[in-house]
Order: C-alpha cells, then sequence, then structure tokens
C-alpha cells in the first residue's frame, strides 16, 4: 500500500464510512487537532520523564485515536463510533492522575508562567493546543453530534497537561514562575 493515494490531490479527503468532504472541513479542524496533539504528547514522551508518566501518555495517546475515529466517523454510514467508544472511565483514568500528582504538589495559589524546562513548555504547549481543539471539537458540535465523553476527555485532557507540567517541574526542581501583574 503506498502512503500518498491522489484521491485528496483536489482539496476533499474520506470520512470514515467513505463519504467525501473537503480538507477544511469542520471535522478535519477537529480530528486533524486532535492528531496534532497527540504528536505533542509524543513528543513530550521523548524527554527523561518517569515511567509512571510516560505510561499515562501512551494511554492517552491510544484514547486520542478513538477520539479521532469518532470525530472522523460518517454515522449515517458507519457504525465505527460504537465500536471504538470514548467512556466515562476515559475520563475518570485522567482524574485519578490529576489528583495523585496533585497530591504532590504545593496548592496552586497564582498564575504559572509556562517554561523553565523543555518537558515542562511541552506541556504547556501540549495544553494549549489540547484548549485549541476542544474549541474546535465544540464548533463542530453545533453542526455533527458529538458525544458528551468526548468534550469531557478533552476538557479534562488540558487539565492533565497543566498538572503534569507542574509536577515535571517539581520533579527537576524546577521553581515555578509566578506570573505578577503590573501596577
Amino acid at each position: 500500500m503506498k502512503v500518498y493515494t491522489k484521491t485528496g490531490d483536489k482539496g476533499t479527503t474520506a470520512l470514515i464510512g467513505g463519504t467525501r468532504v473537503a480538507k477544511n472541513n469542520v471535522r478535519l479542524e477537529a480530528y486533524g487537532g486532535v492528531d496534532e496533539l497527540n504528536s505533542h504528547l509524543g513528543m513530550i514522551r521523548s524527554y527523561p520523564i518517569a515511567a509512571e508518566h510516560v505510561e499515562q501518555l501512551i494511554e492517552i495517546q491510544n484514547v486520542l485515536f478513538v477520539v479521532g475515529a469518532n470525530l472522523a466517523t460518517d454515522t449515517t454510514v458507519s457504525n465505527m463510533q460504537k465500536k471504538l467508544p470514548c467512556t466515562d472511565e476515559d475520563v475518570a483514568f485522567l482524574e485519578r492522575a490529576i489528583d495523585k500528582m496533585d497530591e504532590e504538589l504545593p496548592p496552586l495559589q497564582y498564575f504559572v508562567l509556562p517554561g523553565g524546562r523543555p518537558e515542562v513548555s511541552a506541556c504547556h504547549i501540549a495544553r494549549t493546543v489540547c484548549r485549541r481543539v476542544e474549541r474546535r471539537i465544540i464548533d463542530m458540535s453545533e453542526e455533527i453530534e458529538v458525544e458528551d465523553a468526548i468534550v469531557r476527555y478533552v476538557n479534562r485532557l488540558s487539565d492533565y497537561l497543566f498538572v503534569l507540567g507542574r509536577k515535571l517541574a517539581k520533579d527537576c526542581g524546577l521553581e515555578e514562575v509566578k506570573w505578577v501583574p503590573r501596577s
């Protein structure tokens, strides 16, 4: 099988189920963003971080493939969404991971400036991409039904990435830089 098919050379692509849509369709913005986010998570895994976080990120990346497949499915011609659901348990997985990391962190009493080390910065970049993806999924949901669990999952994932950035900063002894508004 060749990587290129030439079927998209005129600006269209096929959804799961075969329906062709324009490459700037709201669905593609949504699941293309999920793909971009997944790549950022792969970047975070490339840093020297604890095995526990690597395992969590792999689990999350697998769920993001499910989310992308759901967003890319034309439910009028395919039942792929029923075969690969994003579930409340997927959301609970993120919540448990957040709670566990949060137990080891000082209470957040101020806004934190992103940065300090590459792995921490990568978490903050992924968090902002995740927020954009969430907005594109909401855009899509105004035209096409999107499972509630997907919206909750992506929302919780941005929280996870924020807390992961804080945890990685703490693990490497990096002091968080708080945002101080100008007076």
